[in-house]
């Protein structure tokens, strides 16, 4: 789950394994895999950098299998 504002200026979590495109059209625009569309502050770098960052933590998290 990646933190994001919308432009209500309220924050909510979003699944980062539902999104499936973002847009700049100006405003940053989420599209995810269910239909739904999330309009938010969050320019596209901040949050690729904020997926990335959730995925590292969460993969670092995981225990390393006994060979």
């Amino acid at each position: 789950m990646i933190k994001l504002t919308g432009l209500n200026n309220r924050e909510f979590y979003l699944n980062c394994e539902l999104i499936e495109k973002i847009e700049v059209t100006p405003d940053t625009i989420i599209s995810t895999t269910s239909d739904k569309k999330y309009v938010v502050k969050e320019s596209p770098e901040v949050i690729i950098k904020s997926i990335i960052d959730f995925k590292r933590k969460y993969m670092m998290s995981i225990p390393e299998v006994i060979k």
